[in-house]
């Protein structure tokens, strides 16, 4: 359990320089097709549908690479 708070935190820590000193990095994400928005005068529904399919991918292949070591 150490293992991955450690693991955890480290990552937090480098998602936190990268927005800080780069903060346009990230603009693609949240934008991709398959991405839903609807937006009217009074609300707003977004529907990140392609964007979460790509952090499931890679936390998954981290979350592999880490249980085979």
């Amino acid at each position: 359990m150490a293992r991955w708070l450690i693991i955890a935190g480290v990552l937090l820590v480098a998602a936190g320089l990268l927005l800080h000193f780069a903060p346009g990095a990230l603009n693609w994400f949240g934008r991709l097709p398959g991405d839903i928005r609807i937006e009217t005068e009074r609300t707003r529904i977004y529907i990140p549908i392609t964007s979460m399919i790509i952090v499931s991918i890679i936390l998954t292949l981290l979350i592999r690479l880490f249980r085979s070591i």
